[in-house]
């Protein structure tokens, strides 16, 4: 284990959106500065962070000067390209680790590792021609979801193929990119839990959280969620058992289909989590500051709740309501995103739901 961070050290942080924002509060809460990399201008994260370095992935000087301007590197999404992971790893440690990135960056790697892991998932199958879609829908049956093996989020690179004469436009839709064929799923609604591991190897989870998608997206999560005693430990027992496989250190969200069966896993993100946006308001430590402790060596802090929630985004045109949510008890947190359009995350409310 490495030695903890001082007071006054920076935290590199790939990616500027809102996540990166928030990260960035968590850390200046204590006493840790952060330095953004984004490729965009104006990133959210920009107006609360100690410096901004906006550049391409691909600018070897750019990110050689931010690899040696920090002391530990962090990242709040997924498809950071290798060849830029390559050069920070020997500037500075990168946490989470590589392998936990090169797991979930892939559907079908990460699919694979679950159930090496002997966790339960969606029935599966690699996708590279209509050859291999014909004999997977024969192996896994409709309707099924072929999706992208990489780059997708908040239900992009997705085809929904109800019956298998649906097949032949599903290979378009993914616009020759390799692909997975997934299973439906029986469940009756879809939990996640946000985990952390820190630099010693404790782990530390939350409650899970029960989601609701609208088009593809999370609209809300409700907090304590739809879960039996036993259920509940074992969401939590399978965000433990991916963090210690990985090595991981970090926070983690995992997402969960809750059937008669037992819990299935969909996917996990190496990352702080949409779903565990609920921790600011529901628990004296957070999942920003807890992802911030574990990358920085500190110590985890204590992830237990004190009060239940209902986490509910603000996505495009709900931005309308804000005036209205103002006049209200709802914790308001908003990204300072110049442009409200259709299906972007503007900000979020937590309400804390009184006994």
């Amino acid at each position: 284990m490495t030695k903890p961070l001082p007071v006054g050290a920076t935290i590199g942080i790939l990616g500027g959106g809102q996540l990166g924002r928030m990260l960035s509060v968590a850390a200046s809460r204590l006493g840790l500065k952060t330095h953004i990399f984004e490729p965009e201008a104006n990133a959210p994260a920009g107006d609360v962070a100690h410096k901004v370095t906006t550049a391409d992935y691909e600018d070897a000087v750019a990110l050689r000067a931010f690899g040696q301007s920090v002391d530990v590197i962090t990242y709040e999404f997924e498809n950071i390209p290798t060849s830029a992971l390559d050069l920070l790893e020997s500037l500075a440690p990168i946490h989470p680790g590589r392998a936990a990135l090169a797991t979930s960056q892939d559907r079908l790697t990460e699919k694979t590792f679950l159930r090496d892991l002997g966790l339960q998932t969606a029935p599966f199958a690699d996708v590279t021609d209509m050859d291999s879609l014909n004999a997977a829908i024969a192996e896994i049956g409709t309707p099924a979801i072929l999706k992208t093996r990489r780059m997708g989020y908040d239900g992009k690179g997705q085809a929904r193929i109800m019956a298998p004469d649906d097949a032949a436009q599903a290979p378009a839709d993914m616009q020759g990119a390799p692909a997975i064929l997934e299973g439906f799923v029986d469940f009756s609604h879809e939990v996640s839990v946000i985990g952390a591991r820190g630099a010693d190897g404790a782990v530390a989870c939350y409650d899970p959280g029960e989601n609701v998608h609208e088009a593809g997206i999370l609209r809300t999560t409700t907090v304590p969620a739809r879960m039996t005693a036993a259920q509940r430990t074992d969401a939590v027992l399978i965000a433990a058992r991916i963090l210690n496989a990985l090595d991981y250190v970090g926070v983690m969200g995992v997402e969960l289909f809750v059937t008669p069966g037992g819990l299935i896993v969909n996917e996990f993100a190496p990352r702080v989590h949409n779903s565990g946006h609920w921790t600011q308001n529901g628990c004296t430590i957070c999942q920003f500051e807890q992802h911030i402790r574990a990358v920085a060596g500190w110590p985890l802090g204590d992830g237990s709740r004190h009060s239940d929630v209902v986490m509910e985004n603000l996505i495009g045109e709900d931005m309308d309501r804000l005036p209205d949510l103002a006049k209200t008890d709802a914790a308001i947190h908003l990204y300072g995103k110049a442009e409200a359009k259709p299906g972007r995350k503007m900000g979020h409310v937590n309400r804390v739901v009184k006994a």
